[in-house]
């Protein structure tokens, strides 16, 4: 049996160098190359299992198996649940009931900026992260803020700040998906912790977001919209996160939000009605502010019930009292054991990389959603055969790459892990002592700024997270919690994000000018989120912790 060596060129130093060679070939192809993200990672793939084979001696077959498993849990575990999020999204999209919501949701807030920004880039940018992700709350919220008066690049900026939180949970939990299945850790687990830290970062980006569109005084005098908006959010993620699962956090938490923000507004209004700027809106720009919806109820209803279908199927069929994502047909797996393990075994080996087949996952649960919503929609005429063939061809257009990308990072993350170079990295940084609790969601950050894809993230340095926090003594999910959420904060200085989210704008091929406006206040939330990763290593470890068996 395969066994691993931590140290194969009798160097640490330089075995961790040449473990880093895989990381910085994918990432200088797709920052520095701006090759597509499918091509980077195949690449990187073969570069990886090379040198698993030439410098940690991983056997071809074993290591083949590894690589086959790894691909095939992308392609189930993420793919399937990433494609049919965004058939259901396409789907709204074209027959019109998507347009229906957004037009209904401008109605309900006051011409003030900052009401429309909390109810579009914050409460609508999560929901639209929570279905679909993949930078489009950028496409389609910075187009609402142009309308209101923001200016392209201050756009741009604000729907970008209000897409940090809902990131891990986004494409209906993909990212946290990905972070389970390469480092074995309970799923539920990963989206309690990662929620408990979200849950902390959500109270400060809504008065970031009032203080750009309004300055300090705007934001000081909105003060309600700042925290109802955060703690509507928190109050749909949290619970959501912790007891359910990833799949609907988001969902959840910009259906509370918008609930909460509609609440407020019932009963308090800003005193002064402020456009961008904090400038006071005339007579006539409140006059050209207000519209109506023009929408029946039966239109609004319409609107509102796939998001209800959604919520429902999935919730009971992913929830903690569903045996259905428990089922599995198959499992195949390639096993090694560790380095210096006197007890490992081919019954009982140290690592393992595992395919589990599980047909009921989440994904299959969107599929059904998106059935009953797509069966619905056939009998009151809004979908026809041809509008179908649409919805099928526009989502393959945009999503084949993405696919591609999916079974190659998890490939190519399997290899790295399951041939010791992962564990090799991990010797190297547990030097670092505690301390790397700082790195950690600058890791995570670094990742996601060069490959714009949390998941991808999580995928290549989750596990290597993982193992530093064994090495070190830590609680085993605090390291991955704090990988994922960092590249979170990274996502508005991400090349490839930021390619998407300027599609509606003047700023396509100018993703560079976007980027150095939104670098300041990254690195600020970067900041926060460094301090809440110390406070919950010294305050709140028992949340980091995994559950009894």
């Amino acid at each position: 049996m395969f066994t691993q060596v931590i140290d194969p060129l009798g160097n640490l130093t330089l075995t961790c160098l040449v473990a880093l060679i895989p990381v910085v070939f994918l990432l200088v192809l797709l920052a520095v190359f701006r090759a597509p993200a499918w091509i980077a990672v195949m690449a990187g793939s073969l570069v990886t299992f090379l040198l698993a084979m030439w410098v940690w001696r991983m056997p071809f077959d074993v290591g083949s198996q590894a690589f086959i498993n790894g691909a095939a849990t992308g392609m189930w575990n993420v793919n399937w649940i990433t494609f049919w999020g965004l058939i259901l999204f396409n789907t709204l999209s074209l027959t019109g009931l998507f347009e229906n919501f957004r037009r209904w949701l401008i109605a309900q807030g006051s011409a003030d900026v900052r009401v429309q920004t909390m109810l579009f880039a914050w409460a609508f940018g999560a929901l639209l992260e929570g279905l679909v992700g993949f930078g489009y709350p950028w496409a389609v919220v910075a187009p609402i803020l142009i309308s209101l008066g923001i200016s392209d690049l201050n756009a741009i900026r604000v729907a970008a700040i209000a897409n940090n939180a809902p990131v891990s949970y986004g494409a209906l939990g993909a990212p946290i998906i990905g972070l389970a299945a390469v480092t074995g850790y309970p799923l539920l687990a990963l989206s309690g912790s990662i929620g408990s830290v979200v849950a902390v970062l959500a109270l400060l980006p809504p008065w970031v977001l009032l203080y750009l569109v309004s300055g300090r005084a705007g934001m000081w005098s909105a003060w309600p919209l700042a925290i109802v908006g955060s703690l509507g959010y928190i109050l749909g993620q949290y619970p959501v996160a912790v007891y359910m699962g990833p799949y609907l956090p988001d969902v959840t938490g910009s259906i509370v939000c918008f609930a909460a923000l509609l609440l407020l507004l019932k009963f308090w209004q800003p005193s002064a009605i402020l456009g961008y700027g904090g400038v006071p809106l005339d007579a006539a720009a409140l006059a050209q502010h207000r519209r109506d919806h023009g929408l029946s109820v039966g239109e609004v209803v319409q609107a509102w019930l796939p998001f209800v279908i959604l919520l429902v199927v999935v919730a009971l069929w992913t929830g903690p009292w569903s045996p259905l994502p428990k089922v599995s047909w198959f499992k195949a797996a390639a096993a090694a054991c560790a380095a210096a393990s006197t007890t490992c075994t081919a019954a009982k080996p140290d690592v393992s990389a595992v395919f589990n087949f599980a047909p009921w996952v989440g994904g299959t649960a969107i599929l059904v959603a998106w059935v009953l919503v797509a069966a619905w929609l056939f009998a009151i005429g809004k979908l026809t055969g041809d509008l179908l063939g649409q919805v099928f061809r526009k989502t393959f257009a945009q999503m084949w790459g993405a696919l591609l990308v999916g079974v190659f990072i998890f490939g190519l993350a399997y290899v790295f892990n399951f041939s010791g170079m992962a564990a090799s990295l991990a010797k190297g940084f547990a030097s670092l002592g505690t301390a790397f609790i700082v790195v950690a969601p600058i890791l995570g950050f670094i990742g996601v700024a060069l490959s714009g894809s949390n998941t991808s993230t999580n995928a290549m340095f989750g596990k290597f997270q993982a193992l530093v926090g064994a090495q070190l003594g830590l609680p085993p999910l605090l390291l991955p919690t704090l990988n994922s959420v960092g590249a979170e904060i990274g996502k508005p200085v991400a090349p490839q994000t930021a390619s998407v989210g300027v599609s509606t704008s003047r700023f396509v091929r100018k993703e560079g000018d976007v980027i150095r406006h939104n670098m300041g206040w990254t690195f600020v939330l970067l900041a926060y989120l460094i301090v809440i990763a110390v406070a919950f290593h010294f305050l709140q470890p028992a949340s980091m912790t995994l559950p009894p068996p």
